[in-house]
């Protein structure tokens, strides 16, 4: 064969061969609303944003969360967005931020819900730095964005239930997949019932469960008023503050394509905090309960203890807490904490 056919034959494979990342990239996305909920809406932004950078999405959406991760995990979704709780099964660093009580700032007695928020964007927008790129990449996978869902708070069904000591003996949905979540609540002696995204709400309002642990963006989808009755209630206390990760594996995807899809996430933080502030007001003034000063100042205390333990049981990233320490005292350097060598791994 002369060089002109050979170079002629190498040109025609080129084009009838696609390349890697020609194909479309599936995109799976967990929303308990399925197509009509929030986050399958963000999702549809994100894939058009995308496309700029040469990659084309097909998103999925899944009510079952469950699905939507195994279907990544087994190679049938090249990307995944779920709860951190999921996702740190693949990189456990990002999703320190969702520990216990890692982002509350207590000043004087008091929740300072603005300055928790504050923690929660500046340790996103550290990840989400060039310098950090390296801290969300483990083996072939690679976090592609953090997306706030906002406090997690305790719906309770009986406003008795107003202190962690009071739940002790009560039933506490905890997600099955989470092992840190069931040996929390049994550190303040309630009895963890197990769960999952999927039946956690319906637990609740059948009276299955007396305490559920969620973000204010499931109380009008799932209905919690049922569960909570008229008795019940809300703390304004944060367990913790939850996110969305967007997880994918590198090779189906272009070379720097992690990075420009954490800066897209991150311009869209307060956009996404709209939408948490939004929910937030749907659950009614008169259902909030707030903690006293010294409650709020105990729950800080004992929060830290817990996710100390749970970091020296494996089931919180070392690593990661450290980070939020050095950005909780970035925020505020006057708690006591910040004096003393917690969380120091």
């Amino acid at each position: 064969m002369s060089v002109k056919k050979t170079l002629c034959t190498a040109a025609l494979l080129a084009l009838l061969v696609p390349t890697a990342h020609a194909a479309k990239q599936r995109f799976c996305i967990y929303d308990p609303l399925g197509t009509s909920g929030e986050g399958y809406s963000s999702a549809r932004d994100y894939a058009i944003a995308m496309q700029r950078h040469g990659v084309d999405l097909e998103i999925k959406a899944f009510i079952d969360e469950r699905v939507a991760v195994e279907d990544f995990r087994t190679g049938q979704c090249d990307a995944v967005s779920a709860t951190a709780l999921r996702t740190r099964a693949f990189i456990s660093l990002p999703a320190s931020l969702d520990s216990v009580g890692a982002s509350s700032i207590v000043k004087q007695g008091k929740l300072d819900l603005k300055a928790s928020y504050e923690v929660v964007r500046r340790f996103i927008q550290a990840l989400s730095s060039p310098k950090a790129a390296e801290l969300m990449v483990a083996g072939n996978y690679e976090v592609g964005g953090i997306i706030p869902l906002g406090a997690a708070y305790a719906f309770v069904n009986d406003r008795s239930i107003s202190t962690l000591e009071a739940a002790a003996g009560k039933r506490v949905a905890a997600m099955d997949y989470d092992k840190s979540q069931a040996a929390l609540i049994q550190r303040v002696g309630a009895r963890p019932v197990a769960a999952d995204v999927t039946n956690f709400g319906p637990m609740f309002n059948n009276g299955n469960v007396d305490v559920i642990i969620a973000p204010t963006i499931v109380y009008r989808p799932m209905e919690l008023h049922k569960g909570i009755g008229t008795k019940g209630g809300v703390s304004s206390f944060p367990m913790a503050m939850l996110t969305y990760q967007m997880l994918f594996k590198k090779d189906k995807f272009p070379a720097g394509f992690g990075q420009k899809s954490r800066d897209y996430w991150l311009a869209n933080y307060d956009r996404v905090m709209e939408i948490v502030a939004r929910s937030d007001k749907e659950v009614p003034a008169k259902l909030w309960m707030d903690p006293s000063p010294a409650d709020a100042e105990r729950y800080v205390v004992l929060m830290r203890e817990g996710r100390i333990d749970m970091a020296e049981k494996g089931l919180y990233d070392k690593k990661g807490l450290k980070l939020i320490k050095k950005i909780r005292c970035s925020v505020y350097a006057e708690a006591a904490e910040c004096a003393q060598p917690t969380e120091n791994w």
